[in-house]
């Protein structure tokens, strides 16, 4: 492994939304953060020497983005992911969730019912009620250790008329890497019924040895022709404050509806900073991103040993890919207001409790494993000192 992960970075008064809220989100303004999924590691080199070039012009004016910015994304998901776009077919945004939440608005009438897989990244639910839409579950069922989908209950929301689906691929929480054969499986329904996908695929560079991310536009023409894919540099190399991602849509129409929002909206001007990380993350941030995700694997399988050992009564999912950990904590008998009790006051540790993906993850919690390992086991020590001596 050519590059080290085990420094630690002071994080803390560097405007941190990590590491600077302690007091205001948690009670406590010491609590160890492993919560909102970004890294404790810096991001890749080539990163670092692009943003230091690009802010000593001095000058910092409005810029353009160039064809090496799309090619370097095309040739990303050539290498990575066997995936061939076009570089008419991506359109920046400034986050994911801008493009969940202008998709939701424009592929669906106010009212109108749309499905998510629960439990699921939270704002999903956000994004769906905020533009007076309907959340239709299709909850998630839980089988020998993993998430799968449920499809009859899924058939019969699109039945019942749902028409645009936000999918979570690989999933957040769970961690699972959805297999080509699952994502076909819900393609044929959604090709039945004519239901829109917004897929969010931020997850999909992290993945662990054994499973593939499959992009669910690439299965086929016809499901890529109904599809917007949601994607990001900023999950893979740690730049979610750089504030920028991009959709993918082979549909001139569906991309067009976007692009048009985006414009309206004034988002659609490249920033000065964002595109030049993102080019040279693509471009040399290879061998950081495969050296990343062993340290991380390392973390995961320290920390599913750590806690069968000294809290057996907590089940955690092994994730398949993503650099975070659903825990089943149902064990300690503990509801969410126990849960966060338990962390924040007595183990003194800020881990996502579950309730917020959805009233399925009501007793999980979810831990983020990209941090140091010296973090890692600090965070993970006191919360089950704090379980085993609880009152």
């Amino acid at each position: 492994m050519s590059h080290s992960f085990d420094r630690l970075v002071d994080r803390r008064n560097t405007r941190s939304y990590k590491w600077d809220q302690g007091e205001k989100l948690f009670g406590e303004p010491d609590v160890l953060p492993l919560w909102v999924a970004d890294m404790d590691f810096p991001s890749p080199p080539a990163v670092k020497e692009a943003l230091i070039k690009r802010a000593e012009l001095g000058l910092y004016g409005y810029a353009i983005r160039t064809d090496g910015y799309f090619e370097a994304i095309v040739h990303w998901f050539r290498e990575r992911h066997h995936w061939e776009l076009q570089p008419g077919w991506i359109a920046d945004s400034p986050s994911i969730v801008t493009s969940l939440s202008l998709a939701v608005e424009q592929f669906s009438e106010p009212g109108a019912a749309v499905v998510i897989q629960t439990p699921v990244y939270y704002p999903f639910y956000d994004v769906i009620e905020s533009n007076g839409r309907k959340v239709a579950k299709n909850s998630l069922l839980l089988r020998n250790g993993r998430f799968e989908m449920d499809y009859e209950n899924l058939e019969a929301l699109f039945k019942e008329g749902a028409r645009l689906m936000l999918l979570c691929s690989p999933h957040n929480p769970g961690g699972r890497v959805w297999e080509r054969e699952e994502l076909l499986k819900l393609g044929e329904l959604c090709l039945k019924y004519q239901v829109t996908v917004i897929s969010d695929e931020i997850h999909c560079d992290l993945t662990f040895p054994g499973h593939t991310h499959t992009p669910f536009a690439s299965l086929s023409a016809e499901l890529a022709d109904m599809t917007v894919t949601c994607l990001a540099a900023t999950k893979t190399f740690n730049l979610p404050g750089l504030h920028t991602s991009f959709i993918v849509a082979s549909n001139a129409s569906l991309r067009r509806k976007i692009e048009n929002r985006l414009k309206t909206l004034s988002l659609h001007m490249a920033q000065h900073f964002a595109q030049d990380a993102v080019e040279a993350a693509y471009r040399e941030g290879a061998a950081w991103l495969d050296d990343m995700m062993a340290y991380v694997k390392s973390n995961l399988d320290y920390a599913i040993g750590f806690l069968a050992e000294n809290l057996p009564q907590v089940k955690p999912l092994r994730p398949e890919g993503t650099y975070l950990l659903w825990v089943d904590c149902r064990g300690l008998g503990l509801n969410g207001k126990g849960l966060k009790d338990l962390m924040y006051l007595r183990a003194k540790v800020a881990f996502n409790e579950g309730s917020v993906f959805g009233t399925e993850g009501e007793g999980w919690l979810r831990i983020n494993l990209a941090c140091p390992r010296s973090i890692l086991e600090q965070a993970l020590k006191q919360f089950c000192d704090a379980a085993n001596t609880a009152d």
